[in-house]
């Protein structure tokens, strides 16, 4: 049974950092693809970013570009998301996703595992 379990959300001043973490077990790890999503109350799951079970594919929404930073150690078999440069509108849950396989993708129907979720707040 996979699970993925994020951890490193909390509340940060607008313009400051924050590393989220996603230790995944009960899949090999090596060969899917990781990803993160965020969502708000009410509306739809957004992709944010990807990154191929080799890392030598990344892919990022337009909205984070340039800020945030996906990585993954495959030795611990957990993936990152370094946040740097919080706006006040990065403030989401923010889910960590697997997929088997080496294309990234950003429909949530492709992604076949997901973790609960950590909230990530940022203040103005």
């Amino acid at each position: 049974q996979v699970q993925l379990v994020e951890s490193g959300g909390g509340l940060v001043q607008a313009g400051g950092s924050l590393r989220l973490s996603c230790a995944a077990s009960g899949l090999t790890f090596s060969v899917y693809t990781m990803g993160w999503f965020r969502q708000d109350p009410g509306k739809e799951r957004d992709f944010v970013a990807a990154i191929t079970w080799n890392s030598m594919n990344t892919y990022y929404a337009d909205s984070v570009k340039g800020r945030f930073t996906i990585s993954r150690d495959n030795a611990k078999n957990t993936v990152y998301l370094q946040m740097n440069s919080l706006k006040p509108e990065d403030t989401s849950v923010y889910y960590c996703a697997a997929r088997p396989g080496p294309t990234i993708i950003t429909v949530v129907s492709g992604w076949t595992s997901w973790g609960q979720g950590t909230q990530v707040t940022v203040s103005s």
